[in-house]
């Protein structure tokens, strides 16, 4: 992992970016402090993964979910798996539909 400061970076960024590929994340700082990391994902996934480890919203979902097991209130794998087949089957009957009126008009 490399550290550079932000004015380097802006002045030669595509060239941090093709370094970053190669030898990984670099630590961006503004007045000697950390202030942003510049990495390359390695697919859409990750990219995802990232995004929502530092969203807000998702973290606060998923710790009221982490509370609503500990309290015993979690679905057992097989209700899971029912509650998401039926979920997609609502989505799919809905967006189904959804073409239909739109053909209709």
């Amino acid at each position: 992992m490399r550290i550079a400061p932000l004015a380097d970076v802006k002045a030669r960024l595509s060239a941090y970016l093709d370094d970053c590929g190669v030898e990984g994340p670099v630590v961006i700082t503004r007045n000697g402090k950390a202030a942003a990391v510049l990495l390359v994902p390695f697919d859409d996934e990750d990219l995802e993964r990232l995004m929502l480890a530092r969203s807000p919203r998702f973290q606060a979902l998923l710790e009221r979910s982490r509370q609503s097991i500990k309290e015993g209130k979690g679905l057992s794998e097989k209700s899971f798996w029912e509650a998401v087949r039926k979920r997609a089957q609502e989505r799919k009957s809905a967006s189904t539909k959804v073409r239909r009126a739109k053909r209709r008009n």
